[in-house]
Formats: C-alpha cells, sequence, structure tokens
C-alpha cells in the first residue's frame, strides 16, 4: 500500500542556475544574486520588480540587523504583511540567520496575532501599514518593545522597517537600508549564517493554531535541501527557466513553499497581491508563467468568466499547474483540463510534511484520485485502534515523511494524538485502490453519521455545485432527535439566481437523481458567501455552530 525509498543523497550537480564566472551550478537566492546579480527574481503585479542581486543585498542587511538585536538561530520572528518584495526580503533574511519566521495570516485580529507573538517566543515584530490598527494590538497585547517593532510603510509606534538593516561595513557605513546595488561585491554577509526555518501556524479552524515547528538542521542557506528539490522535480517545475505565479497570500504553507523554492531554483516568481480571475490571466499572458500553485475555489472562478474574456488571454505557456489544500468538484477539474489542457497536477498534503501527487494525465484515468505517494512518503490507512485495512477499505489516512518528525509547538497532547509510530494523520479518512492511489472521502471531523451510518459530505457538496444556480455548497451535520444527526446544506447562489423555496425544491430534485436518499440533505440554507479561508478550506465550524448552539 505504501512506497518506501531513501531519499536521494544529492542535489544533482546540473541544478540550478550556471554560475559565469565558475561555471558551475547554483541553487539559493543568495548564490544566484552572486552568479546573476541582474536575474530578475520577484515582479509585483504592478510592475514593481527587483532582481536577485538586490533581493539578496536587502535579505543580508536585514540579517545583520537581526543579528545585532540579539537574534541568533533558533529565536523566531513574526511577519504581518501582504505578499510583497519586502515580505520575501525580510524572509531570506532570518532564513539565512537560522531564524524561525511566523507569517500570520492578516485576517486575524489584534489579540489574535499577539497570541502568534506569545506562542512563538518573538521579539521582534514587522508589520504592514496595511495592516497597521491589527499591529499597534497585537504589539500593545503581547507587550512587546516598540524599538523591536518594524513597519513597512506608517504604523504609529513602529520604526520604519529601512532602520533594521545594519549598514553594510563593506562600503563603510554609507549603505543603503534595502540593497540599491547589484553588485555581489559591496556585500558583506551576516555572521554565524545557518539555514532557518518557517514556522507556520495552522488554520486554527478546530481552535486556537497551532505553530508547527521542525528541529532546525544546521545546513547551509546557501544549498537548495535536497527534500526541495526534489519536490519540485516530482512536479517537473524545478528548471530555472520557469516563471511561478502566486495568487494566494504567503501566510499558508504551500504558497510560501512554492515561492520560496522557485526563487531557490532561480525561477522569476510573478506576486498578485488580490488575486482575480482575469488579473491572473492578464499576468500569465504578459510574463510567459509556466507554473503556479493554486486552489479548487479559483478554478470555479476562473470558469465563471465568459468565453469572450478567456479567449482574451494566452495561456499557452503554462505547463504545470499544482493544486491542493480543499478537494476539487470533479466536473470542476474536468472543465480545467478541457480548457487548459492536460497541465493540471494534484497534491495531497499539509504543514505537517509528506504527501501524494497526481498528474493530469493519471487522473483522466483515476478521476477523484489524489494520487500516489511521493517517493520520500510512507502512506498507510488504519482503523480507529491504529490496525492497517485492506486495500478498497475506508479508514483513517497516515502518512510518513521518510527522515522527518514535528511537534506542535507548546502543544504535546495534540502531537501525541496525531502520531502513530512514526506515522501521523491530518484527520482525514479515504482508501487506497488496488494501484496505490489514494481516494479520500472527507475529513473525520466533518462526516456525519445519520442513524449509525457514515455520510461523507465532500461527496454532497461536490454534486451541489453541479447545479447551474450552486456557486458554493457547504454540507454538514446538525442534530436530530432520532438520527443522531441530519444532512444539512448551505449554499452560495450562483449570479442571477434569487433565493426562493421553488428554486430549493429544483437543486434537491436534481440532487435526487445521483445520491442515494439517505445522502440528500434534508433542507437548504443561502447566505451571501460561504466563510472560505484564502487557500480555499471552508471554514466549517463557523457555519455549524448556530444550528448546534440551538439544539442546547
Amino acid at each position: 500500500m505504501g512506497r518506501m525509498s531513501a531519499p536521494t543523497p544529492s542535489v544533482p550537480a546540473d541544478a540550478g542556475v550556471l554560475d559565469p564566472r565558475t561555471g558551475e551550478h547554483v541553487t539559493s537566492v543568495y548564490k544566484i544574486a552572486e552568479a546573476e546579480p541582474d536575474r530578475i527574481a520577484v515582479i509585483e503585479a504592478s510592475g514593481r520588480q527587483v532582481t536577485y542581486g538586490q533581493l539578496a543585498g536587502a535579505a543580508h542587511g536585514y540579517a545583520r540587523g537581526l543579528q545585532e538585536l540579539g537574534l541568533g538561530a533558533g529565536d523566531c520572528i513574526v511577519l504581518l504583511a501582504p505578499n510583497s518584495i519586502e515580505f520575501l526580503e525580510v524572509y531570506y533574511a532570518a532564513i539565512e540567520i537560522g531564524l524561525y519566521v511566523a507569517p500570520a495570516n492578516w485576517h486575524l485580529t489584534g489579540p489574535e496575532v499577539a497570541y502568534i507573538i506569545d506562542n512563538s517566543g518573538s521579539t521582534v515584530f514587522i508589520a504592514d501599514e496595511r495592516f497597521a490598527d491589527v499591529a499597534t494590538a497585537a504589539a500593545t497585547e503581547a507587550g512587546l518593545d516598540m524599538a523591536r517593532c518594524y513597519a513597512v510603510g506608517d504604523v504609529p509606534g513602529f520604526r520604519p522597517l529601512t532602520e533594521l538593516a545594519a549598514p553594510d561595513p563593506g562600503d563603510g557605513g554609507a549603505g543603503e537600508a534595502s540593497s540599491s546595488s547589484d553588485s555581489p561585491g559591496s556585500w558583506t554577509l551576516p555572521t554565524d549564517r545557518t539555514l532557518g526555518a518557517p514556522m507556520l501556524y495552522t488554520s486554527g479552524t478546530t481552535g486556537r493554531p497551532k505553530g508547527v515547528r521542525r528541529p532546525l538542521t544546521g545546513a547551509s542557506p546557501d544549498q537548495v535541501t535536497v527534500p526541495n528539490y526534489y519536490f519540485f522535480a516530482g512536479f517537473d517545475i524545478h528548471g530555472p527557466d520557469n516563471v511561478h505565479i502566486c495568487g494566494s497570500p504567503l501566510y499558508h504553507t504551500a504558497v510560501l513553499n512554492f515561492v520560496t523554492i522557485s526563487l531557490n531554483l532561480g525561477q522569476t516568481v510573478v506576486l498578485m497581491d488580490k488575486w482575480t480571475p482575469e488579473e491572473m490571466l492578464r499576468l500569465i499572458d504578459a510574463h510567459g508563467v509556466t507554473q503556479s500553485h493554486m486552489v479548487p475555489t479559483q478554478f470555479s472562478r476562473l470558469l465563471e468568466l465568459p468565453e469572450e474574456v478567456r479567449a482574451k488571454y494566452d495561456v499557452s505557456s503554462l505547463r504545470t499547474i499544482v493544486h491542493g489544500a480543499a478537494p476539487c468538484p470533479q466536473h470542476v477539474k474536468q472543465a480545467m483540463l478541457d480548457w487548459w489542457g492536460p497541465v493540471l497536477t494534484e497534491y495531497y498534503a499539509g504543514t505537517e510534511g509528506g504527501g501524494c501527487t497526481i498528474t493530469g494525465e493519471e487522473w483522466l484515468r483515476k478521476p477523484g484520485s489524489v494520487g500516489r505517494p511521493w517517493k520520500t512518503t510512507t502512506l498507510k490507512i488504519l482503523d480507529d485502534d491504529g490496525n492497517e485495512v485492506p486495500v478498497g477499505e475506508v479508514g483513517n489516512v497516515y502518512l510518513q515523511m521518510h527522515g522527518s518528525r514535528f511537534e506542535y509547538h507548546e502543544d504535546a497532547e495534540k502531537t501525541a494524538k496525531t502520531y502513530v509510530g512514526e506515522l501521523f494523520t491530518m484527520g482525514d479518512i479515504g482508501y487506497v485502490d488496488e494501484d496505490g492511489y489514494l481516494f479520500l472521502r472527507d475529513r473525520k471531523n466533518d462526516m456525519i453519521i445519520s442513524g449509525g451510518v457514515n455520510i461523507y459530505p465532500a461527496e454532497i457538496e461536490s454534486e451541489m455545485t453541479r447545479h447551474e444556480a450552486v456557486r458554493d455548497a457547504a454540507v454538514f451535520g446538525i442534530p436530530h432527535p432520532d438520527w443522531g444527526e441530519e444532512v444539512k446544506a448551505v449554499i452560495e447562489l450562483a449570479e442571477g439566481f434569487a433565493e426562493s423555496e421553488e428554486l430549493k425544491a429544483q437543486i434537491l430534485a436534481d440532487l435526487s437523481e445521483r445520491l442515494a436518499k439517505y445522502k440528500m440533505p434534508r433542507s437548504i440554507d443561502v447566505v451571501d458567501a460561504l466563510p472560505r479561508q484564502a487557500n480555499g478550506k471552508l471554514m466549517k465550524r463557523t457555519l455549524k455552530e448556530p444550528y448546534w448552539a440551538e439544539a442546547k
């Protein structure tokens, strides 16, 4: 059922960008900046851009400044910023001196960001002026020294981010706060350079978010890590000629990973501040984008565009669109494959590590699957007692990423509940077929038990969104005096449709042709918009709570 093999021992010698001075291939932002300082690294949607030389130069300055504040390997900083060049400059500064970087979700409130500051043990906080109110509230509640709070733009009480950058000793102290020179000869590297790590906080849909903290490896920041290289190679997007477009917030694990690995391999990254479907098509066309990481909600919004709008833009440069984070209805994926061709590659993974992948060609043979495990991942389906179940039988999905283990920061109990031996679960249930392909049924916490029968909401949601009037759907269990739970549907209507009892009846009638009676929602409620996070995950707890509160 699982596939086991040792990780490839090293990154291939021809990986990354060719250094014209030495003839050697180099990987990592810092080494590429030395080899090709004028190579374009990041392009914002507005057209603002930086080269690798400018990006690395700014990172080195901020890294030296963080060290002057007394930060060293194992310490953490919190970053509250939109997708921007400054976000990446600060990130690469922290990563090259062994720090943890905790990017905060900018939808959070001040107290929620303060919790992350406190929980991560951070003493340095960097925020963008767009989130000034949240930032000041968070800094105050966390009791931070305001001299260690820095802002991109104007945040009351915060120091300008430019003041964090220590002057470069190599230029006699006259250096800019952010590198304006592409010449690597003027850079002075920070001391004690060692690879840091992101410390991302889980979504918190079932309680307070937990920081996923991995042990630091002591590796050099000047070489892309072996797992990261082979992660991209597995998708065939490791070449430096790729152009990556990022349309989701960088505080999400996969989004940050795709952007930073792209840069470490010498690729150009196009950053979208706010994602809209037509703007993405425009940027793909304008910059010859070859690859991206997307979520199914974005596919749905792209498919809503009129045919004449879609036809305006050339997307033939696309090679690989990787998607995950949330289930993709089969009819949506099929429509995207019909439009963009078999460039869609799906994966199943989480912040915790390990995963599966399926290409567009494979998916057409195995519709509905999320793929087979990576070479560095073991996959097993276990029952509630931790025993492996037979092929084709539904159970709890467990993974192991070889050579890696994690913990939920300051939550040993949750960490222990996640593991069975060396295997961990993200709370999903599914089965593996005879060819080793994983099929997810749902999240265990979302499963409905009605009259003793297990009902999987994801299946119902996918079928409901086939109806032209249903833009989005959420299905969950609500209290029932006899059955324990009954099936409830909450939907978001497509443009041009108005709520009516007749329309709800039509939707249910259409659904009854494709679902067994016991799976059918007993009622439908309509909302203006379903509460989804930027990574496409549906916040069902927010929807369910009022129904369960009424039953108390």
